[in-house]
């Protein structure tokens, strides 16, 4: 098996035709890897870049067709991804998570774009599915995403979670098939995601110099409560929208009290004072 780097050194070309190249990165995506990419069979490369994963997401992946390429390092989303825009040879590509699948309808939108070589980049909607209920409103839909872009006009940013493309010129356009989001079939699955988003934004502005308070993290907590429930009419996905838009509270109030405890951690003595 070739590791990440061992691949990048051996490839010595890019074919640069008007062909599109998918590109995902797993980690333990067993459970959705294979529905991932049937979704996308329709694509001329299928690149997938795995972190260590330990349930064989790899082979999965292999038997699917998709090239696969193993990492032995983290050094976060957005890094990642770029290593798997590296790895990408066609001309178009697309940048999808393991959770995300492609329907028809969107499918054929992007096969016509990269046949017909149209523009440079295009946001997609995206339509989430929390336990098995898909969420129209609390700020989720739509959700727009940069995911469909020309190799050259667009990269990922180093942000160690929460990345996006940043587009080097021009303004996207938009597709309007929407792109299927199965990122929390049961509530554990979103206290997982939570947990780990938390943890990387408060180290990632906790190395900027940032600090905050417990008053800011409470009010964060609040804020996006009531912007997601009554502004975004979170009210109108009945009792789920209720439950997302009070795990959306939760999140913005984690991520800042996480930041708190860093803030702590850096001004605090370890020695307790002696009684």
């Amino acid at each position: 098996m070739l590791d990440y780097a061992q691949c990048n050194s051996k490839k010595s070309k890019v074919v640069s035709l008007t062909q599109l190249s998918v590109i995902i990165i797993t980690f333990n995506e067993a459970a959705n890897i294979e529905a991932c990419l049937k979704s996308v069979s329709f694509a001329d490369e299928i690149v997938v870049l795995d972190s260590g994963s330990t349930d064989g997401t790899p082979d999965l992946a292999r038997g699917m067709g998709a090239s696969v390429h193993v990492t032995t390092d983290w050094p976060g989303f957005g890094p990642q991804k770029n290593r798997a825009l590296d790895l990408a040879q066609y001309s178009w590509v697309l940048s999808l998570d393991a959770d995300e699948r492609v329907p028809p309808e969107l499918a054929n939108m992007i096969r016509q774009v990269v046949d017909q070589d149209v523009g440079s980049a295009y946001e997609i909607p995206r339509l989430t599915q929390f336990c098995g209920k898909w969420i129209r409103h609390c700020g989720w839909t739509p959700d727009y995403v940069l995911r469909l872009f020309k190799r050259g006009s667009a990269h990922f940013s180093d942000d160690l979670v929460h990345e996006r493309v940043v587009l080097l010129r021009g303004v996207p356009s938009r597709l309007t098939s929407s792109l299927l989001h199965y990122s929390y079939p049961t509530p554990s699955h979103y206290w997982r995601k939570l947990e780990q988003y938390s943890q990387a934004w408060a180290r990632q502005r906790f190395a900027c110099g940032q600090k905050t308070s417990m008053l800011r993290a409470a009010l964060a907590g609040v804020v996006a409560f009531l912007r997601s429930y009554f502004f975004r009419l979170g009210f109108l996905d009945g009792a789920m929208g209720f439950a997302v838009c009070s795990m959306q509270a939760q999140a913005a109030f984690g991520k800042y009290f996480a930041l708190y405890c860093l803030n702590q951690k850096n001004v605090i003595s370890p020695v307790p004072p002696s009684v």
